[in-house]
């Protein structure tokens, strides 16, 4: 039998946990050939899993040229690696303001520069970058986080302007608040965890956290073949955060 993603070979950034590994196990499963780039590369067969700091160009450039011989070729890039932050916009300073825009946003320009020769290449080239709910709605605290994301956004519309007439397609997800280890450790330094969980499943209209599968499945739709003639897409999967208003119970 067939499968929608026979013959096709992707590259998932922060592939080793959470929504990455949720992706790239995803992808695999449809037939995909996937390599993880992550700073602890520890994944299963048939995953391949290569070091990489996204932080570093250098890094960046030989994993992905090492994922590249691996596969054989490239035809998906998901930008999935990315850290969070707290805070009001005077409550970071400085450096942290810098590393965060240095994985969230710069990470995404070194690895799809450093695979734009692959993708070039192939017969069916997309790229997915993972961004937010943040990205187009005010969230408390998160002021740091949300300019990130914010930048995403219009980075994946300026990428999707720059290579669609390259064979390239450019799309990115926004999930609500999902339920991954980032929020689990961000829940564990929390003053009341089952409070503050209450909260976060509360400010989503379906009264529940985003899984990681639920934003692995719409990655997968962007990147599959069967969305050729989409590109330049923000798809939220967000239990309907930024589009609806229902009344309180």
């Amino acid at each position: 039998m067939s499968l929608e993603f026979d013959g096709l070979r992707a590259l998932v950034t922060g592939g080793a946990s959470g929504i990455g590994l949720a992706a790239a196990s995803l992808l695999a499963s449809r037939g995909c050939e996937v390599a993880v780039l992550d700073l602890n590369p520890d994944v299963d067969k048939p995953l391949l899993g290569f070091r990489a700091d996204v932080t570093d160009d250098a890094s960046v450039r030989d994993a992905v040229s090492d994922a590249v011989a691996a596969l054989g070729g490239l035809d998906i890039v998901v930008n999935n690696a990315g850290i969070g932050a707290q805070g009001t916009v005077e409550e970071n300073d400085d450096a942290e303001w810098a590393r965060v825009f240095d994985v969230n946003v710069q990470g995404i320009v070194r690895v799809t520069r450093a695979a734009l020769p692959a993708l070039r290449r192939s017969s069916h080239a997309a790229i997915v970058n993972t961004c937010s709910i943040a990205a187009t709605a005010g969230l408390p605290k998160r002021a740091l986080y949300s300019a990130t994301k914010g930048a995403v956004l219009s980075l994946t519309l300026a990428m999707a302007a720059d290579h669609l007439r390259e064979g390239i397609r450019v799309n990115c997800v926004n999930p609500g608040t999902a339920d991954t280890p980032w929020i689990g450790r961000l829940l564990e330094k929390a003053d009341d965890p089952v409070a503050e969980r209450a909260a976060l499943e509360a400010r989503q209209p379906t009264g529940r956290l985003v899984t990681a599968d639920e934003v692995a499945a719409a990655i997968a739709y962007l990147a599959s073949p069967l969305a050729s003639a989409t590109s330049g897409v923000a798809l939220a999967v967000d239990g309907g955060m930024q589009g609806l208003r229902l009344p309180k119970k």
